[in-house]
């Protein structure tokens, strides 16, 4: 590309390549000139808009953490309609079938950029995974309080349960992903106790 042609949001262009790559490719294959090759771009585009590669990856990450909250909304106003099995099951779906599952693992195996993040926001935990069950505690808090789960539930220990049984369910597929049926059967199945309880 013509290093004078003008490129209407560079930043969101480059974030969208990144996706498309990890989405096709995987993490191992995430690199600037990858990302710059996708979103047909010169060089030195990336460079200009961020200090490096690292700091690139990490404002990536922010962005998706950004479209988390958005989802934790979404899922906070589902509270009390439909079925909470349903509820969180769209919302393991949503998250997960997403380039998110490929972020996770840049996140973990890229030590520059988990210290970048960590250095960000929270200190614990792996940056989207901490976010997601965030979103997933907060809505059974709110399913809590509307009496459809147990009143005495562990809402955290139920949400790192779920992110955690997710994840896997995604994680280091090829081909297709598991359906709706599949992950609702582990929802039910996390939710069991808690759901059964509420109606002694």
């Amino acid at each position: 590309m013509p290093t004078g042609v003008h490129i209407r949001d560079a930043r969101r262009q480059l974030f969208d390549a990144a996706e498309r790559i990890l989405l096709r490719d995987g993490p191992s294959e995430l690199t600037s000139r990858a990302v710059t090759a996708e979103a047909g771009v010169a060089k030195g585009v990336l460079h200009r808009h961020f200090a490096d590669f690292d700091a690139f990856l990490a404002e990536l990450v922010q962005d998706r953490i950004t479209r988390i909250e958005g989802q934790a909304a979404a899922l906070r106003e589902s509270a009390g309609t439909g079925s909470v099995a349903g509820n969180l099951t769209g919302a393991l779906i949503d998250l997960f079938e997403s380039v998110a599952v490929g972020i996770i693992s840049l996140v973990i195996f890229r030590d520059e950029l988990r210290a970048r993040l960590r250095a960000a926001g929270p200190a614990h935990g792996v940056p989207i995974m901490t976010e997601a069950a965030a979103m997933i505690a907060s809505y059974l808090t709110d399913e809590c309080e509307l009496g459809r789960i147990a009143a005495d539930s562990d809402v955290g220990s139920l949400a790192l349960s779920l992110i955690g049984a997710g994840h896997l369910l995604f994680a280091g597929r090829e081909g297709a992903r598991p359906d709706a049926a599949a992950v609702e059967k582990v929802v039910t199945t996390v939710i069991a106790d808690v759901t059964q309880r509420r109606l002694l």
